[in-house]
């Protein structure tokens, strides 16, 4: 049965560095529940936490409604995936995968049988008898991933599993991840720093920042929702401009900035006339159609860069408004049709309010 992980309050200190500061943090059973942030932030140090190979100083963390904060980590159901993914050169893959199963005096028999069926999830049954050495980077992160799973974890813990995988490997592994962790019904949790990782594959997501959770939510809640700049500057790409609040307007909300006036339909907190905001703008979310007349939110402005990539071109353009003379403005075209546009010439933008994503300033 899939466990539900709780995170009380947690702390922990290295020396006079806090790198962990009054965490908490619900992963519901079953659920695939990432941890995402810069490097320093304090992601892997809480996974740790979780496993238990870092003792936090205060706070407590419960697995399936134990409190495990002082239970050592091979007491407490937990299967870990690192890395580097620690194989034993020496071994075949069957005694690599076998390895924790012995620690535990599983008997021979049953043994092989869950070898055999861990194997097999990760579609490499046929290749048991043959040495880490012979085998892929994404093949060795498939045996590490078997050899967590052999132990029948309530929960798996995975830290950084696929950053020494090339491109094609990392999207591929990462489905191959996200399948076997609801086939077998695992409440999982995966750290990372890739935003694309996290966002294809993650149920629930909790985006950290110097030792602190700045916000939990599905992928599209943290992407078009976010609650504060530094979260709406992580995740994905954005073009920031500061302003206030003006009016209100049903379920709109008219901003002053230095783009002029703005009508957002994308606010994630409570609001108030004078109310100072950060405001992003995505680079996908511009448009280059036509506007409808009385269309709010748009701009003229010159493009000064193009840069084509095949199926999407990045352009930057120069704002033509009196109060944003200096304003650069990213803007990602998907398809661009061929020749469209060259460095100088003229164009018209607009973006939905729906688009216009306000959050608060720190």
């Amino acid at each position: 049965m899939p466990v539900r992980v709780e995170v009380q309050k947690l702390t922990k200190k290295f020396g006079t560095f806090t790198a962990l500061y009054n965490l908490n943090a619900v992963i519901e059973p079953g659920e695939l529940f990432f941890l995402l942030g810069p490097s320093g932030c304090g992601k892997t140090t809480l996974l740790r936490c979780i496993a238990g190979f870092n003792n936090p100083d205060s706070g407590r963390i419960c697995i399936g409604g134990h409190d495990v904060t002082s239970v050592p980590p091979h007491k407490r159901d937990t299967g870990m995936v690192f890395q580097s993914y620690a194989l034993w050169p020496h071994m075949t893959l069957a005694q690599n995968v076998a390895f924790g199963l012995e620690m535990r005096q599983v008997s021979k028999p049953e043994r092989s049988a869950r070898v055999k069926r861990a194997l097999e999830l990760v579609h490499l049954n046929n290749r048991a008898d043959v040495k880490p050495n012979e085998l892929s980077g994404g093949q060795q992160q498939r045996v590490a991933l078997a050899r967590a799973l052999v132990v029948e974890p309530k929960c798996l813990l995975l830290d950084e599993p696929l950053s020494n995988l090339d491109a094609g490997l990392r999207i591929e592994m990462r489905m191959e991840i996200r399948r076997i962790c609801k086939e077998l019904g695992l409440t999982a949790i995966y750290v990372t720093h890739d935003q694309k990782e996290a966002l294809s594959i993650a149920d629930r997501m909790a985006v950290m920042h110097a030792g602190m959770i700045e916000q939990i939510g599905t992928p599209e809640q943290i992407y078009r929702y976010p609650v504060n700049r530094f979260t709406a500057g992580f995740i994905g790409e954005g073009n920031f401009i500061t302003g206030h609040v003006s009016d209100f307007d049903n379920d709109s909300v008219i901003l002053t900035t230095s783009l002029g006036t703005l009508v957002s339909r994308a606010v994630c907190t409570d609001l108030k006339a004078g109310d100072p905001v950060a405001v992003c703008l995505r680079p996908e979310s511009i448009r280059f159609d036509h506007a409808g007349e009385g269309c709010p939110n748009r701009f003229s402005g010159t493009f000064k860069e193009c840069i084509y990539l095949g199926e999407i071109a990045q352009h930057l353009i120069q704002l033509n408004s009196a109060n944003s003379a200096e304003f650069e403005l990213k803007a990602f075209e998907l398809n661009p049709r061929k020749g469209s546009y060259r460095i100088n010439s003229h164009v018209e933008l607009w973006i939905d309010p729906e688009s216009v994503i306000v959050t608060a300033l720190s």
